[in-house]
């Protein structure tokens, strides 16, 4: 069964924002190198972490990560 990665809009949300990957990091308590992954499409987030993401950024997890497709 292949994996499905999930795209997202996290760089766009940091940078709306100003925020470097350690920035971002940081208020996650996460790596700088685990935000860029995820960006990249390299590294899918926990739940719990895509709830963080969700949260911070005030926007429903849907309308952060999506499907490939």
């Amino acid at each position: 069964m292949a994996s499905t990665n999930l795209n997202n809009n996290l760089k766009d949300l940091r940078a709306e924002r100003k925020w470097s990957q350690a920035a971002l990091g940081d208020r996650l308590d996460v790596s700088r190198q685990t935000i860029n992954a995820i960006e990249k499409g390299r590294y899918d987030p926990s739940l719990p972490l895509a709830f963080k993401l969700a949260a911070l950024f005030e926007r429903p997890i849907e309308e952060i990560f999506h499907e490939e497709g």
